[in-house]
């Protein structure tokens, strides 16, 4: 199944990064595109949102110097593109994959795409993780460790209910009951002619 392979990228990426855990390591991708495309763009959006999970913990920092503030959130900014391009090379590998799958009649559109789904499960993964260490933490309360930990069985529950619902997406689109329709995301707020405030800077 594909969510199976995708949640196993997901956590060998969070693995990687925390050998190190610094949102200023270096980036090595473990697929190469040109072998297992699909692993590659999983592995580089999951290393997108486990380094930007990382910058939103920093940046609320009631002590951060608002200096280094303001330059993390050029960096969450950026990040946030990036994630959204990521997002939509995915897509664009389904599209290129089932484009010639005969779409039968009665065929419905789903209300997102698997890209989109995808992105969900990503972050769902260092949901998880992160609730994981909290109910193993040992300077937390036993109140908190429990509470944690019914947390924590809930996402699991929801993990396996999203991947069973990527996984059967995925086969009704390869089999032409669903079609995929893809809209890209028409950011505003980056475009310098469209962000009024940017425009003005010309």
């Amino acid at each position: 199944m594909f969510s199976q392979k995708a949640n196993a990228i997901f956590q060998d990426v969070i693995k990687t990064y925390k050998v190190l855990n610094t949102v200023g390591q270096s980036f090595t991708n473990k697929y190469n595109k040109n072998e297992d495309l699909i692993a590659h763009l999983l592995y580089r959006k999951s290393w997108v949102d486990t380094v930007q999970w990382a910058y939103e913990d920093i940046i609320r920092d009631p002590k951060i110097d608002p200096v280094a503030a303001l330059k993390l959130k050029r960096m969450i900014d950026a990040s946030n593109q990036d994630r959204t391009d990521t997002v939509e090379f995915i897509d664009s590998y389904f599209l290129d994959k089932y484009k010639a799958v005969e779409i039968k009649p009665n065929a419905k559109i789903n209300s997102e795409s698997p890209a989109w789904a995808i992105d969900r499960l990503s972050i769902l993964a260092l949901k998880i993780y992160h609730m994981h260490i909290e109910t193993v933490r040992e300077d937390a309360s036993d109140t908190h460790k429990a509470s944690c930990q019914t947390k924590l069985n809930i996402l699991l529950d929801q993990r396996v209910d999203l991947s069973t619902a990527i996984d059967d997406l995925l086969e009704d689109i390869s089999s032409g009951d669903k079609y995929m329709k893809v809209y890209k995301q028409m950011k505003m707020y980056n475009d310098d002619e469209l962000n009024p405030v940017l425009r003005g800077q010309k």
